[in-house]
């Protein structure tokens, strides 16, 4: 390969970039890809911070088919991310479930997400308060209308082995990495036709694909577009209680915290109110350590009367690479550039979606177009007319 002029160039080999990698290399005939990272830990990517959830309960049939398809591919991996003379991927699918509760206020949307959910596909329940005590006796229902619950195809896995799975069996099948941090895209007229990197050097790839999560705004602005993607902090806090809580899902209150099982303990969170979510430094990891007694322990204790004796332990900090317009991804060309592939703006979830995305921006490079799935809902042309594909269900 001439790393200097790469057929495909990603920036980013976090799980998008990876996945988008590992689609271009099985084509029938791969394109030369050289993969950009500029942490070859990955210590301070999405992806490693992320609970690595997948689910089918989105409020979009796009999303309800981008993830159905990730579960299809998680089941898969050991044999789609086969290398010969290495152990077998796994991505040790826990396969729980999510359980979305409304009060009498968001019962309508409950249920008209669960319409969409159920005309795509996906093996979800609509219960009422008796079947919710009936099936999760340690819950507190009193106080909802409905909640949704993923029978099947809905859970967490490792994403670092879903990231280095994608990126092992890419390498095998010839993509290259580099640890280099592109800094700026040189754009003449409708195409890039270069990439500089932080040493100087100057790349010129036939085509670039820009996956490089919290940092994309700034290099798509290299080349005079405006990407509404932003660094958004979310805190993960690991807590031990007395209460087993046995068969739980990933559990989303009205109120947007949410908590689910990890070893002996639990994991849980919340997505800030709409006016309480600043924009955050791609490399600002503090944690807001009050979040847990004002915010998550109170709430905690209510839904779950047996949390009331919860202790924190630990604790992080992720990013969202969040799409300020519609909490979307944008995925595909920008109208003004020919060369330039998007695949930014997850809003949490990157992870579930990158097998689907891998795909469609492997099928674009090869047909000049999307084929198994239409990506164009989630194409520039919603954002440039400031028509927001709105995405409810934002965990």
């Amino acid at each position: 390969m001439n790393m200097s002029r790469p057929d495909v160039l990603v920036i980013g080999g976090a799980v998008i970039g990876s996945a988008a990698a590992h689609f271009l290399c099985e084509m029938a005939r791969p394109p030369q890809v050289l993969v950009l990272e500029r942490d070859p830990t990955y210590t301070g990517c999405a992806t490693t911070r992320s609970l690595a959830s997948i689910r089918h309960q989105f409020s979009t049939p796009l999303n309800v088919a981008i993830s159905m398809f990730g579960t299809a591919f998680i089941r898969e991996a050991a044999q789609r991310l086969e290398v010969p003379g290495t152990p077998a991927v796994d991505l040790v699918f826990r396969e729980a479930g999510y359980l979305f509760l409304a009060s009498a206020a968001g019962r309508e949307q409950l249920e008209a997400n669960h319409a969409v959910q159920r005309a795509c596909g996906a093996d979800v329940a609509l219960l009422d308060p008796e079947a919710l005590r009936q099936r999760f006796p340690w819950l507190h229902v009193d106080d909802l209308a409905a909640g949704s619950l993923g029978l099947r195809g809905e859970g967490w896995i490792d994403a670092h082995a879903l990231m280095h799975g994608l990126r092992r069996r890419a390498a095998w099948r010839g993509a290259r990495w580099q640890h280099a941090e592109a800094v700026s895209l040189e754009r003449e007229g409708s195409r890039v036709v270069a990439v500089r990197l932080a040493d100087g050097t100057r790349l010129s790839p036939g085509l670039v694909i820009l996956a490089a999560g919290t940092r994309a705004a700034a290099l798509a602005a290299t080349a005079g577009i405006d990407l509404p993607v932003r660094a958004r902090r979310r805190c993960v806090f690991r807590f031990r209680s007395p209460e087993r809580a046995p068969g739980c899902p990933l559990v989303i209150d009205p109120s947007g915290v949410y908590v689910r099982p990890e070893g002996d303990g639990y994991l849980c969170g919340v997505a800030p109110g709409e006016h309480e979510d600043p924009d955050v430094a791609p490399d600002d990891f503090e944690v807001d350590h009050a979040l847990w007694e004002e915010r998550l322990w109170p709430v905690l204790a209510q839904r779950v009367p047996g949390f009331e004796a919860a202790r924190v332990g630990s604790s992080w900090a992720g990013h969202y690479d969040v799409n300020v317009l519609d909490h979307n991804a944008i995925v595909g060309l920008h109208p003004d550039v020919d060369n330039l592939l998007f695949a930014n703006g997850y809003s949490g979830h990157g992870v579930q979606q990158a097998p689907a995305v891998g795909r469609a921006l492997a099928e674009w490079v090869e047909h000049g177009g999307w084929r198994t799935l239409d990506f164009r809902p989630l194409g520039w042309s919603r954002v440039l007319r400031g028509e927001p594909l709105r995405e409810v269900n934002v965990v």
